[in-house]
């Protein structure tokens, strides 16, 4: 029981920033297995441009998803624009098929691309259970 407790205590330490006592080492890069591409309609777009385009936007966009490029799709909630959770790991690939999509074509809408990992303090756990009680 005690050695839970340390355990889920360490964790949460880990997680704030907050030191344990341990000698720690350098975390271990985690490798991005996937990317959050969240997408926004330009500023000064014309409605009847976007509407024009909106259909061939959306067959594309389906396509990406039957060939598992997209993992997941949502909308914004707080203005007009999409979040895609991307099965690619690297940034510069995601970009370029996000700008092949028709809206990306006539600069219509722009991606921001953050790449997305393992939780890194996860590894922590490993690293406290092979810690001498």
């Amino acid at each position: 029981m005690k050695s839970a407790l340390v355990t889920r205590l360490a964790l949460a330490l880990s997680l704030t920033g907050i030191g344990t006592g341990y000698a720690q080492s350098a975390p271990a890069p985690t490798p991005t297995t996937r990317i959050l591409a969240i997408g926004t309609i330009n500023p000064g777009i014309d409605q009847a441009q976007l509407n024009a385009i909106l259909p061939s936007e959306a067959k594309e966009t389906v396509n990406l998803y039957l060939e598992g490029q997209i993992d997941q799709w949502y909308s914004l909630q707080d203005r007009k624009g999409v979040a895609f959770i991307l099965n690619a790991t690297d940034p510069a690939a995601a970009h370029e098929m996000l700008e092949k999509l028709p809206l990306g074509q006539a600069h219509i809408m722009s991606f921001k691309l953050i790449p997305l990992g393992p939780l890194s303090p996860l590894g922590k756990l490993q690293e406290l259970t092979s810690q001498p009680q």
